[in-house]
């Protein structure tokens, strides 16, 4: 009883801070400035990871680039490089622990202290439970959640004791909302968020306010691991606006990154909304790609 009226004296508090929410959608807000900062992408080879790396590339900051496709990740860093910064790469499996944390020790030793870490790193298997391997679930996690906790203990420590950095985890839609015939990818998108959220709780409780996070949950995004996708909310993003967008959070310290922002909307609704009533919404929003069921192969 004493918490729903200590709510109740907040209400005040809330619609001020709505008030301010609003003023401040017609502020531009300041973007840091990246040069000279240590940033290390995972996933760099390819996609959204390269094209953040060229993005850091042109603020004239320091890459460090990892990927397990090592023709890509040079292809990545040469071009780095030709936009006047330096990048060095590194092949890593992020679904190896000791490879993580081998690779981390080479960086700290030959680079330096990490003050910006991407992880980017990431799996999907369009597929039923029953028709995604049991080798496919573990790596799905390994890489797309597992492979957070690993980067950050490597990197995190010398952040906490400047009291300085940024922790980024890209996400996905599919992290907020269920999607069917993604259960792996879904799942560990979700623990994704989660460890975005409690990472940011954590250094918050020990004070650490110079250190930031940033998390990016986009929609479909045209990269070509998903087949065919599509959905009434839009067409399939283009890497280069998703990375727009990334960026964009990054320099202005914004803490949840959902694009397009439609997506904000969907996952209030997701929890407020009667249950039958979403059920009908998503129908409408009609998510479609191809995705491989193996439910009546093993009915059979």
């Amino acid at each position: 009883m004493n918490f729903l009226v200590e709510l109740v004296l907040f209400l005040p508090l809330m619609i001020i801070f709505y008030l301010e929410c609003f003023v401040k959608l017609f502020i531009p807000k300041k973007r840091k400035s990246v040069t000279g900062e240590i940033v290390l992408i995972t996933g760099a080879g390819h996609g959204i990871g390269r094209l953040t790396a060229y993005e850091f590339a042109k603020l004239k900051s320091k890459l460090v680039l990892w990927d397990i496709n090592k023709h890509g990740l040079e292809e990545t860093a040469a071009e780095c490089r030709k936009l006047g910064a330096q990048a060095h790469s590194f092949v890593v499996d992020c679904s190896n622990r000791e490879d993580i944390y081998n690779s981390a020790k080479k960086v700290k030793a030959e680079i330096g202290d990490i003050s910006i870490l991407v992880n980017n790193a990431g799996v999907v298997y369009t597929s039923d439970l029953f028709a995604t391997q049991d080798s496919q679930i573990e790596k799905t996690f390994a890489v797309n959640v597992l492979a957070h906790f690993w980067t950050t203990k490597a990197f995190l420590p010398s952040m906490m004791k400047n009291n300085h950095g940024h922790i980024v985890t890209v996400a996905s839609a599919a992290g907020l909302i269920g999607i069917p015939f993604l259960m792996a990818y879904c799942s560990s998108k979700f623990a994704a968020v989660g460890f975005h959220g409690a990472l940011t709780e954590e250094l918050d409780a020990l004070e650490k306010t110079g250190i930031k996070t940033t998390c990016l949950c986009p929609n479909f995004i045209n990269t070509g691991f998903i087949k065919n996708p599509s959905t009434n909310l839009g067409p399939t993003l283009e890497p280069e606006e998703v990375v727009n967008e990334l960026m964009n959070g990054i320099l202005t310290e914004k803490r949840m990154v959902l694009v397009p922002s439609l997506l904000k909307i969907l996952y209030v609704f997701d929890r407020l909304l009667p249950q039958r009533y979403w059920e009908i919404l998503k129908r409408k929003i009609n998510v479609k790609f191809d995705a491989v069921v193996g439910y009546k192969a093993k009915e059979q």
